[in-house]
């Protein structure tokens, strides 16, 4: 029987709310380097935040529980995530502009 936390997942998440100019980005960075996640999060120019992450399966929904809410300062309207597979296109997890 195959262990599914060691499986590889990726996500694509975009979140709305007041997601920028409250440091959801870095956090998300910060959250998802100490999971062993790579990929990025970015600012869209709608205002909401782009999330990539590549990881095991159970650091995957670790991190998609916590995009649902974000940092203090954050406010979370609405996240929509969808399940990809993995590239393994990314060598860590940073702030892309």
């Amino acid at each position: 029987m195959k262990d599914e936390n060691c499986e590889i997942k990726a996500i694509y998440a975009l979140a709305f709310g007041r997601v920028q100019g409250v440091g959801f980005r870095y956090s998300t960075v910060k959250r998802a380097l100490a999971l062993g996640l790579k990929g990025y999060a970015r600012n869209m120019s709608d205002g909401s935040v782009e999330v990539m992450a590549e990881g095991s399966a159970e650091a995957i929904e670790k991190l998609v529980k916590y995009l649902k809410q974000g940092p203090p300062a954050a406010r979370v309207d609405r996240l929509d995530f969808r399940y990809l597979s993995p590239k393994g296109y990314y060598r860590s997890f940073n702030v892309e502009y």
